[in-house]
């Protein structure tokens, strides 16, 4: 395409739409068609251009043409209470729902791993020597001792801000690192596992598995789901960059990553309930059973909330995304 004939012979329209976008709601209704007709046609001339003959000043300044005449036609609107309340019933159930063959996954292969980390460690008495001094692992898994008292070692309130700000932040980043095909995921994921594989592993040794469990299963239960939901995400945004699908990578990365962007809001509201668990639940003298079943509850409800909301609002056609109108123009591809 020869760009300088291109631009002649289109100038004219550009700078005509570049006028009624000024004049702005002061159009009559024949210059309003006119507007509305000039702007897809200066979105398909934008598309050719990058496409066949980009020209870094003229997208800059066809990108921002195209911009002001959308927000122009479609107008703009405010955030309310009613996009929080649909979101929170419909859009993140409906994406944890969408995304569930990838986190359901993650969860039974990551469960697997931490477990088998436990049973070696536990089993093999070399590597627990490796590990650390048998002075400094009694002092861990003593009665007592760093184990059970590390959800009491700090004001339960303080202590709940501590860990939601943690794992807030490590869901998060397996949603944004997932853009790098889910490698770093992976990684976050398998220190996860280690870690709880480590504390599994040095408990049964000590023949003290079920005081661990008791302290980990009620916070841990919710917790892990959002870190595994995270995850699955993230992995599912890596795999975006592989195979897009019917549509164009960007855009099919672009929708991944705005209903990932919804998933870390919801998620952190999640790990918040998991946070005020660990903090006021964990460490209370609460028997253990009561704790656990406390746990067990908050996560039969969040699975509810995703099967039952989530699933409703998935077949309504939710996917997490942000509304159609609040997205930005799909431009059409140059054949």
């Amino acid at each position: 395409m020869d760009l300088d004939v291109f631009v002649t012979a289109h100038r004219a329209e550009w700078d005509r739409l570049d006028h009624l976008v000024r004049r702005g709601g002061r159009l009559n209704g024949a210059e309003a068609d006119e507007l509305v007709a000039l702007y897809q046609r200066t979105a398909t001339h934008l598309s050719l251009i990058q496409s066949s003959a980009p020209d870094p000043m003229l997208t800059a300044r066809l990108t921002q043409l195209v911009a002001r005449a959308r927000a122009t036609v479609t107008g703009t609107r405010r955030a309310s209470w009613r996009d929080a309340v649909t979101f929170l019933t419909a859009g993140f159930p409906a994406a944890v729902y969408r995304s569930r063959h990838w986190w359901i996954p993650t969860a039974v292969v990551s469960t697997l791993v931490a477990a088998l980390i436990g049973w070696w460690i536990g089993a093999h008495p070399e590597v627990q020597a490796a590990m650390g001094a048998p002075a400094d692992l009694r002092e861990m898994t003593r009665p007592g001792g760093q184990y059970e008292t590390y959800y009491s070692s700090h004001p339960a309130a303080s202590f709940a801000a501590q860990v939601w700000t943690n794992n807030a932040q490590a869901a998060a980043t397996c949603l944004v690192l997932g853009a790098f095909l889910g490698l770093p995921v992976l990684a976050i994921l398998f220190l996860n596992m280690l870690n709880l594989g480590v504390g599994i592993g040095l408990m049964s040794s000590a023949g003290r598995l079920d005081i661990f469990l008791g302290l980990v299963l009620p916070h841990g239960l919710l917790e892990l789901t959002a870190v595994f939901v995270a995850a699955g995400t993230g992995l599912r945004l890596g795999w975006t960059l592989i195979d897009p699908g019917p549509t164009t990578r960007r855009a099919a990365l672009a929708q991944q990553g705005r209903a990932a962007i919804g998933m870390a809001i919801g998620l952190a509201l999640v790990l918040f309930v998991a946070g005020l668990i660990e903090g006021f639940v964990t460490p209370s003298g609460l028997p253990t059973w009561a704790r656990i079943a406390i746990g067990i509850s908050a996560e039969l409800a969040f699975l509810a909330y995703v099967y039952v909301l989530g699933g409703r609002a998935a077949r309504a056609g939710a996917t997490g995304d942000v509304e159609e109108s609040d997205r930005s123009a799909e431009l059409p591809m140059a054949a």
